[in-house]
């Protein structure tokens, strides 16, 4: 097994093993499937799935992979997000919804570790159709990277930052 050459500065969190079992004619033939994600608790957020014969190789891997698709996430200052988001992929339909200081991560158990290692502290999330914790990974992670910075609208828009707001 390869050792991790990845950087510590990031919070690494397993969201579920699932086994795998393959009938042949001596028998069953088991492999494991794990899905991570990491962070850096900055707004900086990664996922990873894979599969092996072995829990910890499974592990291992999918730990890798996070650790390449990590994505940058605009957040404001209250650590939480700059407005709603409704966003669907394959049957999976999520909602996403900033709230006020206090509120906490409100969300299922796929969205809330992704929520922690990204850094975001006050949010109400919703998940409808499908709850297969790979798609719902999945969709959030394309919804957090759809958000874009008031910067970047008020490029676009070729208005001043202060009109925006």
């Amino acid at each position: 097994m390869k050792k991790n050459i990845f950087n510590k500065k990031y919070c690494e969190k397993l969201i579920f093993v699932n086994r795998i079992s393959k009938t042949v004619k001596g028998g069953r033939i088991f492999s494991f499937s794990a899905l991570t994600v990491v962070g850096n608790k900055k707004g900086k957020v990664g996922y990873g799935y894979a599969k092996a014969k072995e829990v910890p190789l499974a592990i291992q891997k999918s730990l890798n992979k996070s650790y390449k698709n990590i994505i940058s996430i605009s957040l404001n200052k209250k650590k939480t997000l700059r407005y709603s988001i409704n966003y669907c992929y394959n049957s999976t339909k999520i909602f996403i919804k900033p709230t006020i200081k206090g509120t906490g991560i409100i969300a299922g158990k796929s969205m809330k570790f992704l929520f922690e290692v990204a850094g975001i502290k006050n949010i109400l999330s919703k998940c409808y159709g499908s709850t297969n914790p790979i798609n719902v990974v999945k969709a959030t992670i394309k919804a957090l990277s759809s958000i874009e910075s008031p910067l970047f609208i008020a490029n676009k828009r070729g208005k001043f930052l202060k009109e925006i707001f």
